[in-house]
Protein backbone atom coordinates (compact mmCIF):
# COMPACT_ATOMS: atom_id res chain seq x y z
CA UNK A 1 0.00 0.00 0.00
CA UNK A 2 1.56 3.33 -0.82
CA UNK A 3 1.15 6.81 -0.04
CA UNK A 4 -1.36 9.05 -2.11
CA UNK A 5 1.61 10.82 -4.30
CA UNK A 6 1.93 7.18 -5.46
CA UNK A 7 -1.58 6.30 -6.08
CA UNK A 8 -2.23 5.42 -10.05
CA UNK A 9 -2.40 8.02 -12.68
CA UNK A 10 -5.33 6.17 -13.87
CA UNK A 11 -8.64 6.63 -12.87
CA UNK A 12 -9.80 3.17 -13.95
CA UNK A 13 -6.83 1.39 -11.50
CA UNK A 14 -8.84 3.54 -8.46
CA UNK A 15 -9.38 0.57 -6.25
CA UNK A 16 -9.17 1.18 -2.97
CA UNK A 17 -10.81 4.80 -3.27
CA UNK A 18 -13.80 5.86 -1.81
CA UNK A 19 -14.14 10.22 -1.93
CA UNK A 20 -17.85 10.10 -0.61
CA UNK A 21 -19.18 8.78 2.14
CA UNK A 22 -22.46 9.76 5.03
CA UNK A 23 -22.00 8.85 9.09
CA UNK A 24 -24.16 9.30 11.39
CA UNK A 25 -23.31 13.08 11.40
CA UNK A 26 -25.70 13.47 8.83
CA UNK A 27 -28.04 11.01 7.32
CA UNK A 28 -25.61 7.80 7.28
CA UNK A 29 -26.32 4.78 9.54
CA UNK A 30 -23.25 4.76 10.70
CA UNK A 31 -21.00 6.48 13.28
CA UNK A 32 -17.71 8.01 12.30
CA UNK A 33 -15.59 5.51 13.78
CA UNK A 34 -17.90 2.50 12.59
CA UNK A 35 -17.57 3.84 9.37
CA UNK A 36 -14.00 4.06 9.06
CA UNK A 37 -13.70 -0.03 10.34
CA UNK A 38 -16.04 -0.98 7.84
CA UNK A 39 -14.22 0.85 4.88
CA UNK A 40 -10.45 -0.77 6.39
CA UNK A 41 -12.52 -3.99 6.21
CA UNK A 42 -13.86 -3.98 3.05
CA UNK A 43 -10.03 -2.80 1.41
CA UNK A 44 -10.76 0.65 1.33
CA UNK A 45 -7.05 2.68 1.94
CA UNK A 46 -8.47 6.29 1.04
CA UNK A 47 -11.12 7.81 1.93
CA UNK A 48 -13.50 11.13 2.21
CA UNK A 49 -16.63 11.70 4.57
CA UNK A 50 -18.75 14.07 3.11
CA UNK A 51 -21.38 14.41 5.50
CA UNK A 52 -24.47 16.76 4.25
CA UNK A 53 -23.30 20.07 5.28
CA UNK A 54 -21.56 19.45 7.87
CA UNK A 55 -18.14 18.24 8.66
CA UNK A 56 -19.08 17.05 12.21
CA UNK A 57 -17.90 14.00 12.14
CA UNK A 58 -14.78 14.15 10.43
CA UNK A 59 -12.79 14.19 13.74
CA UNK A 60 -13.80 11.02 14.88
CA UNK A 61 -13.20 9.73 11.75
CA UNK A 62 -9.58 11.08 12.03
CA UNK A 63 -8.87 9.48 14.89
CA UNK A 64 -10.19 6.19 13.75
CA UNK A 65 -8.71 5.92 10.37
CA UNK A 66 -5.18 6.58 12.21
CA UNK A 67 -4.62 3.70 13.65
CA UNK A 68 -6.09 1.24 10.94
CA UNK A 69 -2.67 3.29 8.43
CA UNK A 70 -5.54 4.45 6.68
CA UNK A 71 -5.86 8.43 4.50
CA UNK A 72 -8.97 9.83 5.73
CA UNK A 73 -9.67 13.60 3.87
CA UNK A 74 -12.09 15.74 5.25
CA UNK A 75 -14.69 16.44 3.17
CA UNK A 76 -18.76 17.52 3.00
CA UNK A 77 -21.63 17.73 0.41
CA UNK A 78 -23.21 20.40 -0.31
CA UNK A 79 -26.62 21.27 -1.44
CA UNK A 80 -26.82 24.06 -3.84
CA UNK A 81 -29.69 25.03 -6.49
CA UNK A 82 -29.22 25.67 -10.18
CA UNK A 83 -31.75 26.61 -13.02
CA UNK A 84 -34.47 24.94 -10.49
CA UNK A 85 -32.38 21.55 -9.78
CA UNK A 86 -31.22 20.53 -6.54
CA UNK A 87 -27.51 20.25 -7.16
CA UNK A 88 -25.02 18.20 -4.52
CA UNK A 89 -21.24 19.88 -4.62
CA UNK A 90 -18.70 17.76 -2.76
CA UNK A 91 -15.89 19.70 -0.78
CA UNK A 92 -12.55 17.74 -0.82
CA UNK A 93 -10.88 19.93 2.19
CA UNK A 94 -7.45 18.91 2.61
CA UNK A 95 -6.87 21.92 5.00
CA UNK A 96 -10.64 21.04 6.57
CA UNK A 97 -13.56 24.10 6.62
CA UNK A 98 -12.59 27.45 6.89
CA UNK A 99 -13.16 30.64 5.61
CA UNK A 100 -16.11 31.31 4.10
CA UNK A 101 -16.93 27.76 4.22
CA UNK A 102 -17.46 28.10 7.91
CA UNK A 103 -19.97 30.55 7.93
CA UNK A 104 -21.58 28.65 5.09
CA UNK A 105 -22.09 25.57 6.76
CA UNK A 106 -24.06 27.78 9.78
CA UNK A 107 -26.07 29.28 7.01
CA UNK A 108 -26.86 25.63 5.14
CA UNK A 109 -28.03 24.41 9.13
CA UNK A 110 -30.19 26.78 9.58
CA UNK A 111 -31.49 26.22 5.38
CA UNK A 112 -32.10 22.81 6.42
CA UNK A 113 -34.19 23.40 9.85
CA UNK A 114 -36.43 26.25 7.71
CA UNK A 115 -36.89 23.43 4.54
CA UNK A 116 -37.64 20.69 7.08
CA UNK A 117 -40.43 22.81 8.58
CA UNK A 118 -41.97 23.44 4.57
CA UNK A 119 -41.09 19.30 3.66
CA UNK A 120 -43.06 18.56 6.88
CA UNK A 121 -46.15 20.63 5.97
CA UNK A 122 -46.33 19.44 2.98
CA UNK A 123 -46.07 15.65 3.87
CA UNK A 124 -48.67 15.96 6.52
CA UNK A 125 -51.14 17.33 3.36
CA UNK A 126 -50.52 13.75 1.97
CA UNK A 127 -51.24 11.41 5.26
CA UNK A 128 -47.99 11.92 7.53
CA UNK A 129 -49.30 13.09 10.54
CA UNK A 130 -46.57 14.89 12.80
CA UNK A 131 -44.00 14.36 9.80
CA UNK A 132 -41.70 16.66 11.87
CA UNK A 133 -41.17 14.99 14.88
CA UNK A 134 -41.58 11.61 13.11
CA UNK A 135 -38.84 12.60 10.86
CA UNK A 136 -36.39 13.01 14.01
CA UNK A 137 -36.98 10.02 14.98
CA UNK A 138 -34.98 8.58 12.24
CA UNK A 139 -32.43 10.09 13.52
CA UNK A 140 -31.33 7.81 16.11
CA UNK A 141 -30.97 10.66 18.51
CA UNK A 142 -28.48 12.56 16.78
CA UNK A 143 -29.25 16.17 17.07
CA UNK A 144 -28.68 17.47 13.21
CA UNK A 145 -30.31 18.86 10.60
CA UNK A 146 -32.77 16.77 9.11
CA UNK A 147 -32.77 15.49 5.70
CA UNK A 148 -34.63 14.36 2.55
CA UNK A 149 -33.99 10.35 3.61
CA UNK A 150 -35.30 11.13 7.13
CA UNK A 151 -39.13 11.79 6.07
CA UNK A 152 -38.00 8.86 3.59
CA UNK A 153 -37.99 6.72 6.35
CA UNK A 154 -40.69 8.01 8.40
CA UNK A 155 -43.11 7.64 5.39
CA UNK A 156 -41.65 3.94 4.92
CA UNK A 157 -42.56 3.49 9.10
CA UNK A 158 -46.45 5.26 8.64
CA UNK A 159 -46.73 2.47 5.54
CA UNK A 160 -47.45 5.44 3.05
CA UNK A 161 -44.97 3.77 0.94
CA UNK A 162 -42.79 0.29 1.02
CA UNK A 163 -39.70 1.38 0.79
CA UNK A 164 -37.28 4.43 0.20
CA UNK A 165 -37.04 4.27 -3.00
CA UNK A 166 -40.53 4.61 -3.30
CA UNK A 167 -40.74 7.55 -1.01
CA UNK A 168 -37.97 9.40 -3.30
CA UNK A 169 -40.16 8.63 -6.40
CA UNK A 170 -43.20 9.88 -5.39
CA UNK A 171 -42.91 12.39 -2.44
CA UNK A 172 -39.44 13.48 -2.41
CA UNK A 173 -37.33 13.39 -5.57
CA UNK A 174 -36.97 16.65 -7.82
CA UNK A 175 -40.38 17.97 -8.53
CA UNK A 176 -42.21 16.21 -5.82
CA UNK A 177 -44.13 17.77 -3.14
CA UNK A 178 -41.32 17.22 -0.52
CA UNK A 179 -38.37 18.65 -3.39
CA UNK A 180 -37.67 22.28 -1.14
CA UNK A 181 -34.96 24.20 -3.12
CA UNK A 182 -36.01 27.58 -2.47
CA UNK A 183 -33.74 27.59 0.90
CA UNK A 184 -30.25 26.92 -0.61
CA UNK A 185 -27.61 28.79 -2.01
CA UNK A 186 -26.60 29.33 -5.89
CA UNK A 187 -24.03 26.38 -6.90
CA UNK A 188 -21.30 29.88 -8.08
CA UNK A 189 -22.23 30.21 -4.14
CA UNK A 190 -21.09 26.92 -2.12
CA UNK A 191 -18.11 26.86 -4.99
CA UNK A 192 -16.56 29.63 -3.75
CA UNK A 193 -16.90 28.54 -0.44
CA UNK A 194 -15.08 25.21 -1.06
CA UNK A 195 -12.40 27.09 -2.97
CA UNK A 196 -11.77 29.38 -0.26
CA UNK A 197 -11.45 27.01 2.06
CA UNK A 198 -8.52 25.38 -0.03
CA UNK A 199 -10.40 22.65 -0.92
CA UNK A 200 -11.44 21.55 -4.39
CA UNK A 201 -15.41 21.37 -5.65
CA UNK A 202 -16.56 18.04 -7.00
CA UNK A 203 -20.26 18.20 -8.82
CA UNK A 204 -21.96 15.13 -6.89
CA UNK A 205 -23.33 12.67 -9.19
CA UNK A 206 -23.95 14.25 -12.70
CA UNK A 207 -26.04 11.38 -13.94
CA UNK A 208 -28.74 11.09 -11.39
CA UNK A 209 -30.16 14.41 -11.82
CA UNK A 210 -32.32 13.14 -15.02
CA UNK A 211 -30.96 15.40 -17.17
CA UNK A 212 -30.74 15.44 -20.73
CA UNK A 213 -27.04 15.37 -22.55
CA UNK A 214 -27.25 19.09 -23.75
CA UNK A 215 -28.60 20.43 -20.17
CA UNK A 216 -25.41 18.08 -18.40
CA UNK A 217 -23.36 20.26 -20.42
CA UNK A 218 -24.67 23.11 -19.34
CA UNK A 219 -24.47 22.38 -15.92
CA UNK A 220 -20.85 21.68 -16.43
CA UNK A 221 -20.08 24.76 -18.35
CA UNK A 222 -21.23 26.54 -15.37
CA UNK A 223 -19.87 24.38 -12.42
CA UNK A 224 -16.34 25.21 -14.47
CA UNK A 225 -16.91 28.71 -14.69
CA UNK A 226 -18.31 28.81 -11.44
CA UNK A 227 -14.25 27.58 -9.99
CA UNK A 228 -15.44 23.74 -9.94
CA UNK A 229 -12.51 21.51 -11.09
CA UNK A 230 -13.71 18.05 -10.78
CA UNK A 231 -16.77 15.80 -11.28
CA UNK A 232 -18.10 12.15 -10.07
CA UNK A 233 -17.15 10.26 -12.84
CA UNK A 234 -18.23 7.25 -11.05
CA UNK A 235 -21.07 7.18 -8.10
CA UNK A 236 -21.91 3.63 -6.74
CA UNK A 237 -23.16 1.92 -9.85
CA UNK A 238 -24.23 3.29 -12.98
CA UNK A 239 -25.07 2.51 -16.84
CA UNK A 240 -21.09 1.85 -18.65
CA UNK A 241 -22.29 3.73 -21.95
CA UNK A 242 -23.69 6.96 -19.73
CA UNK A 243 -20.09 6.44 -18.17
CA UNK A 244 -18.11 6.50 -20.89
CA UNK A 245 -20.20 9.28 -22.60
CA UNK A 246 -19.76 11.34 -19.08
CA UNK A 247 -16.12 10.80 -19.72
CA UNK A 248 -15.82 12.48 -22.87
CA UNK A 249 -17.53 15.35 -21.36
CA UNK A 250 -15.40 15.78 -18.46
CA UNK A 251 -12.08 15.27 -20.87
CA UNK A 252 -13.46 17.91 -23.54
CA UNK A 253 -13.94 20.80 -20.38
CA UNK A 254 -10.53 19.47 -18.62
CA UNK A 255 -12.26 18.12 -15.32
CA UNK A 256 -10.37 15.97 -13.05
CA UNK A 257 -12.36 12.83 -12.10
CA UNK A 258 -13.29 11.50 -8.76
CA UNK A 259 -14.88 8.13 -8.04
CA UNK A 260 -16.95 7.65 -4.52
CA UNK A 261 -19.94 5.12 -3.36
CA UNK A 262 -22.25 7.36 -1.86
CA UNK A 263 -22.45 4.96 0.97
CA UNK A 264 -25.15 5.57 3.79
CA UNK A 265 -26.26 2.50 5.17
CA UNK A 266 -24.79 -1.34 5.40
CA UNK A 267 -27.32 -3.91 3.97
CA UNK A 268 -28.33 -2.47 0.51
CA UNK A 269 -26.53 -2.96 -2.49
CA UNK A 270 -23.94 -0.07 -2.13
CA UNK A 271 -21.44 -0.56 0.08
CA UNK A 272 -17.84 1.34 0.78
CA UNK A 273 -15.49 1.18 -2.30
CA UNK A 274 -18.52 -0.61 -4.14
CA UNK A 275 -17.83 1.43 -7.57
CA UNK A 276 -18.98 0.50 -11.49
CA UNK A 277 -16.38 -0.32 -13.76
CA UNK A 278 -13.98 3.07 -14.21
CA UNK A 279 -13.62 3.24 -18.46
CA UNK A 280 -10.14 3.76 -19.63
CA UNK A 281 -10.30 7.66 -19.94
CA UNK A 282 -7.75 10.70 -20.38
CA UNK A 283 -9.26 12.60 -17.28
CA UNK A 284 -7.16 13.31 -14.12
CA UNK A 285 -8.16 11.39 -11.18
CA UNK A 286 -8.66 14.40 -8.48
CA UNK A 287 -6.14 12.97 -5.70
CA UNK A 288 -3.39 14.35 -8.29
CA UNK A 289 -4.97 18.19 -7.87
CA UNK A 290 -2.40 19.97 -6.18
CA UNK A 291 -4.43 21.11 -3.66
CA UNK A 292 -4.53 17.48 -2.17
CA UNK A 293 -1.14 17.13 -1.85
CA UNK A 294 -1.04 17.63 1.57
CA UNK A 295 -3.60 14.19 2.23
CA UNK A 296 -0.99 12.85 -0.12
CA UNK A 297 1.43 13.16 2.58
CA UNK A 298 -0.11 10.58 4.61
CA UNK A 299 1.31 7.23 4.13
CA UNK A 300 -0.84 4.20 5.08
CA UNK A 301 0.66 1.06 6.17
CA UNK A 302 -0.30 -2.76 5.17
CA UNK A 303 -3.04 -4.52 6.54
CA UNK A 304 -0.39 -6.71 8.87
CA UNK A 305 0.96 -3.86 10.16
CA UNK A 306 -1.80 -2.81 11.45
CA UNK A 307 -3.01 -5.49 13.07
Amino acid sequence: MTALSALPTCLAEGRGIDFHMHSTASDGALAPAALVALCHQRGVTHMALTDHDTVAGVAEAQSAAEPLGMCLLPGTELSSQWRGVNIHVVGLLPHGAQGALDEGLVAQARAREARSEVIATRLEKIGLKDALARARQQTGGEDRPLGRPDFAKALVEAELVPDIATAFKKYLGNGKPGDVKSHWPYLSEVVEWIVDAGGVAVLAHPLRYGMTRRKRGLLLDDFHKAGGEAVELVSGYQNADLTRDLARQLDERGFYGSLGSDFHFPGGAIAPGALSDVPRTRVVPVWMHPRLAAFGAAKPVTNSESI
